[in-house]
């Protein structure tokens, strides 16, 4: 056999067992890096799960690799873009775990239904509380999904089964995909105000940390629970142990911390929280399959074809990579600000391609970027190059490309431009030196997309801009920078702020309220 796979870190003997029959597999699961450095030349193919750390002078002494394989789902331990730049492709096996961490939620939701962590503590402290633990039913209860991904498809099915009515807040989720589950779209406050049960299923981003806290806890049911699966640092764990402690929330279930372990975590001393060390995903059958679905990743580069989990790019010459690199990183800043900034559900996305990029060949690659980075924000599974148009269409987005050989005087612009249930937005920019948004919507600004940026839309006319300063500077939010586009005097005007502290939901609540300004949102880069 003339390909070699190197296995750096314990995975499932059905995946070598697969393996074995195309290359040679060389198992070392106690490499060090300094080993895998001097090694790695030899290889076709690396598989890892967390331990080994796939880094830039690993990539870089790879003479061979073709491919970079994580059985299991993050790539924090792989440098992503070391290896695009050698044109290596990286997979990993987010479908493996979809199952497992679905059954973790629903055991956490029964666990704090029936108050069994607590009664099984009792009981086996030689005592017999039978009134104490009374528990409620789930049937007739109401679920609120908060990203309706895989995981939270898989939790939607299971709770249907307890005979639970479904409430989903996804932005990218169409009420005819979400009916097909059972479920019904709201918006997030809906769900919050009525779901009996919460469960979280979202990444963690700017926009998503500490988006459960204070606010959200004072809107939920004194009864209700919340489950996180998902991520450690979504829920704001000090609000959360106030909401618990005090009896604003019925209880939680928490898989995942903000510090791992939580050590000295006040959340650890109350009876109505659920804690597990991080085992959403630890199955034996999740083990398994993980490790199966990236040996038949690799397997299908070694025969030509090409694999299904992808996390970067299609692999291009280096001359169209350099060519296409500015672009990309502009593609990626455009689609953060647009899924941070637009509000409703997004039913399309339209890309246009102007000036020199029009003749680009391949500006499937920027619109690829473009829907990977707005569905990595709500998605728990990753989304990649590969599957990012198949994901959209699976929650009925309608995806429009176009070219325009005019570029407003810009020697190339990328107009994005989105739809939803609560109207439209879009933003232009361009890349001739950095990345710059120089559009938003009809206002025409001049913003390096960077930091921590307040837009808001208020009427040009003396003392407005002042009035929202103030309001920040109130809170204590100092301002960087500042770009005012409008079309014409005494009309609408647009504004962008960048300011150097994170501003809080309540404090853009302040602005929005403040008279002449008719909208503002915050926007982490």
């Amino acid at each position: 056999m003339d390909k070699k796979v190197i296995i750096a870190d314990q995975i499932n003997e059905k995946g070598i067992d697969d393996l074995k029959e195309v290359a040679e597999v060389v198992v070392n699961t106690s490499i060090t890096q300094e080993e895998l450095i001097n090694q790695i030349k030899d290889f076709d193919a690396i598989i890892v799960r967390s331990r080994t750390k796939v880094t830039r002078e690993v990539i870089m002494a790879a003479d061979k690799l073709k491919i970079i394989a994580r059985a299991g789902v993050g790539v924090d331990n792989v440098d992503v873009e070391a290896a695009t730049e050698r044109g290596i492709m990286v997979v990993n096996a987010p479908e493996s775990t979809s199952i497992t961490v679905a059954e973790h939620a629903m055991g956490l939701i029964m666990a704090l239904s029936r108050k069994i962590s607590i009664a099984d503590k009792s009981v086996k402290e030689g005592k017999w509380e039978k009134s104490r633990f009374m528990g409620i039913e789930l049937a007739g209860k109401t679920l609120g999904i908060i990203g309706m991904g895989r995981i939270g498809s898989q939790v939607a099915s299971r709770c249907k089964a307890f005979a639970m009515d479904i409430l989903v807040n996804d932005p990218y989720i169409t009420e005819e995909v979400a009916s097909k589950l059972g479920a019904r779209v709201v918006d997030k406050e809906t769900l919050l105000k009525n779901a009996d049960v919460i469960t979280i299923h979202v990444p963690l981003t700017p926009e998503t940390k500490h988006s459960i806290s204070k606010r959200e806890f004072d809107i939920m049911k004194e009864t209700a629970f919340i489950i996180n699966c998902a991520r450690g640092g979504i829920i704001n764990e000090d609000d959360l142990y106030d909401a618990l402690k005090s009896g604003k929330i019925g209880g939680a279930g928490l898989d995942v911390f903000e510090a791992e372990p939580p050590e000295g975590s006040p959340l650890l001393e109350l009876d109505n929280l659920v804690a597990t060390p991080h085992i959403g995903a630890s199955t034996k059958e999740a083990q398994r399959d993980a490790a199966i679905i990236v040996a038949n990743e690799v397997k299908k580069v070694f025969m030509g074809e090409a694999p299904k989990n992808v996390l970067n790019m299609p692999v291009l010459d280096p001359e169209t990579f350099q060519a296409i690199k500015p672009y990309l990183k502009l593609s990626e800043k455009l689609a953060n600000f647009l899924i941070q900034a637009a509000k409703g559900n997004i039913t399309e996305v339209d890309i246009t391609y102007c000036g020199e990029l029009a003749d680009f060949s391949r500006n499937d690659i920027l619109t690829r970027t473009v829907l990977k980075e707005m569905l990595n924000s709500v998605l728990t599974e990753p989304v990649n190059m590969i599957n990012a148009p198949s994901m959209a269409k699976k929650r009925g987005i309608v995806i429009t490309e176009s070219k325009r050989s005019e570029a407003e005087g810009y020697k190339s612009l990328i107009k994005v431009k989105i739809k939803s249930d609560d109207g439209e937005m879009s933003i232009e920019g361009t890349a001739v030196e950095e990345p710059r948004i120089v559009r938003i919507d009809e206002y025409w600004v001049n913003v390096k997309p960077e930091g921590t940026m307040v837009i808001a839309r208020y009427k040009d006319i003396p003392g407005s801009i002042g009035t929202i300063g103030t309001k920040l500077g109130e809170h204590g939010i100092n301002i960087a920078k500042m770009q005012v586009g409008r079309q014409e005097a005494g009309g609408e005007a647009v504004m962008v702020l960048t300011v150097d502290q994170k501003v809080p939901a309540e404090v853009i609540e302040e602005t929005r309220a403040l008279e002449h300004v008719y909208d503002a949102v915050y926007v982490q880069l």
